[in-house]
């Protein structure tokens, strides 16, 4: 199991706080302990220092989803095989609207 820590700023550095964090085990180790369910995704905040803090999940890949509002959204696949793990994520500006219209 690794306790994960994510981080969460802006293209200024800045932390982002109250962004909206899915994180979801994909694949690894089992994540069946002795009969026990043991959860494999969870939707959590960030706190005023743009950190979340994730209760241990099974090692192996998982998806790690953040929606904050003023920024594109973020998604990506990190492998974790460590006890305690801290990622660090960057938030990008939106993209202005494009239109295929004149």
């Amino acid at each position: 199991m690794t306790r994960l820590r994510i981080e969460v700023r802006n293209y200024n550095n800045k932390p982002v706080e109250r962004a909206s964090v899915v994180v979801r085990f994909v694949e690894g180790r089992s994540p069946a302990k002795l009969g026990r369910k043991v959860i494999t995704q969870w939707e959590l905040r960030t706190n005023q220092e743009g950190v979340v803090k994730v209760p241990p999940i099974p090692q192996g890949k998982i998806l790690v989803q953040v929606i904050a509002k003023g920024y594109q959204t973020f998604g990506q696949t990190f492998e974790v095989a460590e006890e305690e793990k801290t990622l660090e994520i960057k938030l990008n500006p939106p993209q202005p609207q494009y239109s295929a219209h004149q």
